[in-house]
């Protein structure tokens, strides 16, 4: 088997990437990444370009994208095209969920700023009630 000199072994990867060997075995199963070869060992095999697509998913995946979506945007990269308008369509639709998760918290804020802020209710009987705190509407 030939290898190509750009060729990076998956522990090398590993470690210049700090993405553990795991990790990167399966972006390649989910079909994130892609394998050059092996070796004759059954080692695998990247091209250099795999610490772009390494840095690309990592930045990604903090900004919110599922692995799925990541999957996507690599197709349409690998289709030759880039993929800014389905991520600027992602990040729009996770603006709006962040939006609706902050009101949602908003609110459970001050219901809870509202059960601490009155005086708390004394149970007098245990089978009747667990806790007056959380059972008072």
């Amino acid at each position: 088997m030939v290898i190509q000199e750009d060729a990076k072994l998956i522990g090398s990867v590993a470690k210049e990437s700090g993405i553990p060997i795991k990790t990167i075995r399966y972006y390649e199963e989910l079909g994130l990444l892609k394998t050059t070869g092996r070796t004759e060992g059954g080692f695998r095999l990247f091209s250099s370009d795999v610490f772009t697509r390494l840095n690309f998913i990592k930045r990604a995946q903090h900004l919110g994208m599922s692995l799925a979506e990541i999957r996507e945007f690599l197709t349409i990269h690998d289709q030759g095209d880039l993929p800014c308008k389905q991520v600027q369509q992602k990040l729009s639709n996770k603006l709006v969920d962040i939006d609706r998760q902050i009101q949602q918290l908003q609110l459970l804020k001050h219901e809870l700023e509202a059960l601490l802020s009155n005086p708390t209710v004394q149970a007098k009987d245990s089978a009747v009630s667990i806790c007056p705190i959380i059972e008072h509407h």
